[in-house]
């Protein structure tokens, strides 16, 4: 039997020689545990794993590498009953990994009722007691009904707040282990940089290091600082895609992705290797697709000596759905079902995510190639890892009497709109038309295609009785198709009519931009949510134009799930705040925001373009790519990464830096000082950007090195100082080798990666 030390060096070495002979009843002959030893809560977790694995049939084991949704038969009766359809019943006879979104469309209590009484079945039917894994997502709260629904990830990026985000996905972790769930398909480590991606959301921005610092909060607060996973009062995190996903050629789902190596190592592995050495993640999900020609579900490099030798992984690694299977079917890089399934497990992947025809034939492929046996039992004790680590062999159930009490809870929804509020963009106030002055009596038109049913009523809830408000969404903008909306033709009676509406008006404030139709995840079936353009569409920006006629103050409260080239509206609106992708409290936090209850302090965590034409185009491209504009566009993006106004002024002064030189083995820290102008206390994210001015390979213009949100009083000065490390200079070299080059630098702290003070140091070996 392998050594209990073995599996403590895992993050060095992973162990590929164990068991290849199990006895069915018993434990194995030259095991040094007994029978029940597993259950026994005073032995380690790596003793616990390795006194259960023998016990294990070899069909048991593969059974702890399978994930089936919850939707092919997991429901409950008028009673609310548990019931199973006949193929969950015959799945679960051997015991599973886990389950996908058990219970999502029941309420919270009724979830964690069907829950334990699904765990239960479960644990009595399989012979070792083995509990299974449930299994959420989480884009904006925990994807099932009656949680807390908090903004999309890329919303709350805008916040640059490294507690929010934290506090936020500690209420996830809550919310989804009260009903009953135990890990999450979230957050998404991916850099995202094409708007043409329709998941674009899912993520956290264009930048490397936002991305990081994002990845980390979110994936330490949803596992409870890891404590709270053992503690039963978090679920553990999978952060995925790895890697590359968010860099599809066009912009396409399930496209090829071609990056330089430079590149991965430099800006697309980061966020990964600090959810792993960092905030240590139970689980990581493997990428759709290929890698630079490699698919990745068979890409043992990555999955295998760059995740786990070199990263120190422990937790377990999952494909995405049907992925493996897929490796012959789609990405044709196996001969057969069968060479797929070997293919991914030799990679690495430890659990099969839906599939019936990849991981469900390892059994009988075990009988001609016995020695893959060794690769199961690899998987199966980091499946079983989890589970105890998460405390689920000791205590699997969940006390429902904490459910009501602990989802929805006051404080969480004022964190969500706490979140909203700091997510909010200011991108332009001309003649400081915002905030509204409440005690000034107008009447406000509320129209456009991304006004909801409630936004009226929010608005007046905000605004008070000075106020009158008409609404109408006037036109959507697709017939609202699930898989395949198709774009509505232009309806002039409509326009005329919000036109109409607005004439009555003093203020008309549009709500514009996108939704959940027109960006969104194109699946296999025939779904398609990737675009070709990033314009709004349909007559949003003829309906602002005619209403801008009128010669009436407009307000633009822009929502989307993916960047747009906002051309028109930039030049037509009076102000405008880009919400992105709110709480359920959306609206009504954007309505404080306009009559001045809350000073608005998001930032733009990506790039905004004047066209799709212009792409690749993130602030932290190569010097080089800035030489030359094109043709019949003005040059430069409408709004830069970092930009966001506010209702006061700052002024930036008094850059110091403690020392010109910095060392290998030396820390040097940049200050400034920075002054409320205005007359609110306000909010603000100081930035600080890096240049390597000569280097022997082409680098960045500027990359994001450290930021903090601050509160000043008008009138008040603070000094906000950054620590400047030898770690934040090193690249990837021309031979490929992790280096920390001598030379000039140049350190920009600023409001933005376009407006910042400047100065200079030398790094000297």
């Amino acid at each position: 039997m392998a050594s209990i030390q073995c599996e403590a060096m895992m993050n060095k070495i992973l162990l590929v020689s164990f068991y290849s002979i199990v006895l069915y009843m018993t434990s194995c002959g030259d095991s040094n545990y007994n029978s029940n030893d597993y259950k026994d809560s005073n032995l380690s977790i790596e003793e616990r794993v390795e006194a259960l694995l023998p016990l294990m049939s070899l069909e048991e084991k593969v059974a702890q590498m399978r994930i089936f949704h919850a939707n092919i038969g997991v429901r409950t009766d008028e009673d609310g009953n548990l019931q199973l359809s006949d193929r969950v019943v015959e799945k679960l006879k051997l015991g599973i990994a886990g389950i996908k979104n058990p219970g999502e469309h029941l309420s919270p209590v009724a979830a964690a009722k069907m829950n334990n009484e699904l765990q239960k079945y479960i644990i009595e039917n399989n012979r070792w007691g083995i509990p299974a894994l449930f299994v959420t997502e989480s884009y904006n709260g925990v994807d099932a009904e009656g949680c807390t629904k908090f903004g999309r990830p890329l919303t709350s990026a805008a916040s640059f707040n490294r507690d929010l985000i934290h506090r936020m996905w500690d209420v996830v972790g809550r919310e989804a282990r009260l009903r009953g769930m135990h890990m999450c398909h979230s957050p998404e480590a991916d850099i995202v940089r094409d708007p043409r991606f329709g998941r674009m959301s899912e993520a956290w921005g264009e930048d490397t290091y936002l991305t990081t610092e994002m990845v980390i909060q979110a994936t330490k607060g949803v596992q409870g600082n890891y404590k709270g996973l053992g503690e039963g009062t978090h679920i553990g995190a999978v952060v995925k895609h790895f890697a590359g996903y968010g860099q599809v050629l066009g912009g396409s789902n399930f496209a090829a992705v071609e990056i330089s190596e430079r590149t991965l190592i430099d800006e697309i592995y980061p966020p990964f290797e600090a959810a792993v050495k960092e905030a240590s993640t139970l689980g990581v999900m493997a990428s759709h697709g290929d890698l630079n020609g490699i698919a990745t579900h068979g890409n043992k490099a990555l999955l295998t000596h760059l995740l786990r030798d070199e990263w120190g992984f422990l937790g377990y690694l999952i494909s995405d759905s049907n992925d493996i299977a897929r490796l012959f079917y789609f990405m044709k890089v196996a001969e057969s079902p069968e060479a797929a399934a070997l293919m991914g497990l030799e990679a690495g992947i430890d659990i099969d995510l839906y599939a019936e025809d990849s991981y469900a034939y390892l059994p009988e492929m075990v009988k001609s190639n016995p020695e893959i046996e060794e690769l199961i039992d690899r998987s199966v004790r980091r499946v079983l890892r989890v589970k105890f680590i998460l405390g689920l062999f000791d205590n699997p159930y969940v006390d429902v009497a904490e459910v009501a009490k602990g989802v929805r809870s006051t404080s969480s929804l004022a964190l969500a709109k706490e979140a909203d509020l700091e997510s909010i963009i200011l991108l332009k106030n001309e003649n400081e038309l915002l905030p509204l002055n409440k005690n000034r009596p107008a009447k406000i038109a509320l129209l456009g295609p991304l006004l909801h049913e409630r936004t009226q009523s929010m608005f007046e809830s905000v605004a008070g009785s000075k106020y009158t408000f008409t609404a109408d969404r006037g036109f959507a903008l697709t017939d609202e198709q699930k898989g395949a909306p198709n774009l509505l033709a232009r309806d002039p009676e409509v326009i005329a009519r919000l036109l109409s509406k607005s004439r009555q008006a003093d203020v008309t404030i549009l709500f514009l931009g996108g939704d959940e139709y027109t960006a969104k995840e194109a699946y296999f079936n025939n779904a398609v949510g990737d675009r070709a353009t990033i314009d709004p569409v349909g007559p949003q920006d003829e309906l602002l134009e005619k209403i801008k006629a009128l010669g009436k103050p407009v307000i633009v409260v822009l929502k989307h799930r993916r960047t747009l080239s906002i051309n028109t509206i930039s030049k037509e609106a009076d102000a405008i705040l880009d919400t992105w992708d709110l709480s359920e409290y959306g609206d009504e936090s954007t309505a404080r925001i306009i009559f001045g209850e809350t000073v608005p302090s998001g930032k733009l965590p990506v790039t905004v373009p004047r066209s799709i034409g212009q792409f690749p185009f993130h602030y932290s491209m190569k010097e080089i790519n800035y030489k030359k504009g094109y043709l019949f566009l003005e040059d430069g993006p409408i709004y830069p990464f970092g930009f966001g106004l506010s209702y006061t002024t700052f002024e930036y002064s008094d850059i110091a830096i403690s020392s010109e030189v910095l060392t290998p083995g030396s820390e040097i820290e940049v200050s400034v000082t920075i002054t409320n102008t205005g007359d609110v206390r306000a909010k603000e994210v100081v930035q600080m950007y890096i240049k390597d001015e000569i280097g022997s390979v082409s680098r960045p213009d500027k990359e994001l090195k450290g930021f903090d949100k601050i509160e000043i009083d008008p009138g008040e000065s603070k000094n906000v100082s950054f620590k400047i490390t030898p770690q934040m200079l090193a690249f990837t070299g021309p031979r490929m080798e992790h280096i920390l080059e001598a030379g000039d630098y140049t350190v920009m702290v600023g409001t933005s990666s376009n407006e910042y003070l400047e100065t200079k140091f030398k790094l000297k070996k």
